[in-house]
């Protein structure tokens, strides 16, 4: 067991680097006022304390902060410091420019054919004007019935239309693809042959979000060991609007982290404002476990296709680099990856 770290040393840096990275003031003094707190204990007290849980009792000291001192103590560089380092202090804005920079193009888009209110040819004009170089239309599977989802000949239909398009709009790319329902089995809501036709699968939950998290964490494996699938898609399910708070779905994240990175599969960064999905604890152990990432848009409406930003500056802060965004790669690069899930 490594020895332990400078709990107090370890929460100021933290502070210095949120101060750095001009993140807003209350979160800097968070850490400095733990760090203040935990400096006016000895030694025994801290063990104490440590020992019994109590903590989260003193002072400016809440979750995040007790589970960095803890971290600190057990000799392991906390999480928070690690995903600072990471980003070396920079501006949140340059960060997420560079990253947003690097993207060339967007892996989760739905039309009028499911939910979406434009065809596929306004949003791949929009998404040439933003400076996409490819475009994945992701029309969701026939089970979700309230978002229209496709059926598997009116999915065919689709594949015609996109061939079509393409041969008018090159050298931009449409890329064929679904954002395909989980079942509760973790099977895939789409004829198993049609999935393997498309350039890009994205999984994800609809149903059943309350789920027991051990049936839950299953479910979610299952789907990253199907060879077909390429991106899991918004992983809590969480909603937050004026009118709807959906909490987020319960489950292993380590399990279902672990097998993602085993399988080489993507975790998606849903930029969806009600969404912003995975939360930055989430995402952030994601990155800790090896997982590649998706930032995508979600977009069901052309404006919509803008909003990979919101996306970027969660994975910024979380220490996300552009060679871990799959989306950061080149059209044909991409279709190699997600080929190979199936060779």
């Amino acid at each position: 067991m490594p020895p332990p770290r400078d709990p107090v040393a370890d929460l100021k840096r933290i502070g210095f680097l949120l101060e750095a990275a001009q993140e807003p003031g209350y979160r800097v003094r968070a850490f400095r006022t733990a760090a203040a707190t935990l400096a006016g204990l000895t030694a025994e007290e801290l063990a104490e304390r440590v020992r019994n849980g109590s903590l989260r009792e003193l002072t400016g000291i809440g979750e995040v902060t007790e589970r960095t001192i803890l971290e600190s103590l057990r000799g392991e560089e906390p999480v928070y410091l690690r995903r600072l380092e990471s980003t070396g202090g920079r501006p949140l804005e340059e960060g997420a420019a560079e990253l947003r920079a690097a993207l060339r193009g967007d892996l989760h888009a739905h039309t009028l054919a499911s939910d979406g209110g434009a065809t596929i040819r306004e949003m791949a004009e929009t998404a040439i004007e933003l400076g996409h170089e490819y475009l994945v239309i992701s029309d969701h599977s026939p089970r979700l019935t309230v978002a229209n989802g496709l059926s598997p000949e009116r999915l065919r239909a689709q594949l015609d239309e996109i061939a079509a398009l393409n041969t008018e709009l090159a050298p931009f790319r449409i890329l064929t693809g679904i954002e395909v329902d989980i079942n509760e089995d973790g099977t895939l809501d789409q004829e198993p042959d049609l999935l393997s036709r498309l350039d890009v699968v994205v999984g994800s939950v609809h149903s059943a979000l309350r789920m027991e998290p051990r049936a839950m964490t299953r479910r979610m494996v299952a789907a990253l060991a199907d060879p077909r699938l390429d991106v899991l898609g918004h992983i809590t399910g969480r909603m937050k609007t004026r009118k709807r708070n959906r909490p987020e779905s319960t489950f292993d994240a380590e399990i279902v982290f672990a097998a993602a990175a085993r399988f080489d599969k993507a975790i998606e960064v849903n930029s969806r404002p009600e969404r912003l999905d995975p939360p930055k604890r989430l995402l952030r152990l994601a990155i800790e476990a090896g997982c590649r990432v998706s930032i995508d848009s979600d977009a069901h409406a052309p404006g919509q296709l803008a909003w990979l930003g919101n996306g970027c500056e969660r994975a910024f802060l979380c220490g996300v680099t552009p060679d871990r965004i799959v989306n950061a790669l080149g059209a044909e690069a991409l279709l190699e990856w997600t080929a190979s899930h199936e060779a």
